[in-house]
């Protein structure tokens, strides 16, 4: 038995990892751009929100806790967003720019198929112990590819919406509408790949303990 065997964590787990992951990268800077962006405006919740972003990168840095992969790409987007944004003195150049991004981050995800490790496969290490026999086994790579194709397809589709609500609705509507159903359409997406992540799993006996392994918070 590896060591890899004995640290594989149970789904229980893996949720917990998953939900850490969102809640510093996705939610929490989703609600403090909105709560400044209601208490004092646009451009400070513009700053709020990447301060929060870069915050969570030092302070895991400092305490020495590993940093997800997603928490260092939204860092990333919000950076060239805000950049941009003060470049232009646009802030709707700030909320156009997520369409972009968006199909960006979609298309890069299309494009990582053509290669030996589609995107979610990158990332899986986040949330869950991998190898190279892991990552190599038949179910595990039609799950990566599928779940890549998955998430690609979402970021075409967050992006049209997107666009539409920015050219339909006002500044403020647009913000909370945007906040709230974007933050529900990434959710239920990661647990609907936690959900089909977890069935290959239990069919490759990778779910088979209940032993629950600490997560670094």
């Amino acid at each position: 038995m590896t060591s890899l065997d004995l640290d594989r964590p149970c789904l229980v787990a893996v949720i917990k990892r998953v939900s850490l992951s969102l809640l510093i990268a996705v939610v929490i800077p989703a609600v403090v751009f909105y709560g400044v962006f209601v208490l004092a405006g646009v451009w400070p919740a513009i700053i709020a929100a990447l301060v929060w972003s870069y915050g969570a990168i030092a302070w895991r840095a400092v305490t020495r806790r590993r940093t997800s992969g997603l928490l260092i790409l939204a860092a990333i987007l919000l950076t060239g967003r805000t950049a941009l944004s003060f470049a232009a003195d646009s802030t709707w150049l700030y909320f156009l720019q997520p369409v972009i991004s968006d199909g960006a981050v979609a298309a890069l995800f299309l494009l990582s198929l053509l290669s030996a490790r589609p995107m979610v496969a990158r990332l899986a290490g986040d949330f869950y112990p991998m190898d190279h026999e892991l990552a190599a086994r038949p179910r595990i790579r039609r799950l990566f590819f599928h779940l890549t194709v998955m998430w690609a397809v979402l970021g075409f589709a967050k992006a049209g919406i997107t666009l539409w609500m920015l050219q339909s609705q006002s500044l403020e509507t647009f913000v909370l509408v945007k906040s709230a159903s974007m933050l529900a359409i990434n959710v239920l997406a990661a647990f609907a790949t936690i959900g089909l992540a977890g069935l290959v799993a239990r069919k490759e006996g990778l779910m088979g303990s209940t032993r629950l392994v600490p997560v670094a918070s």
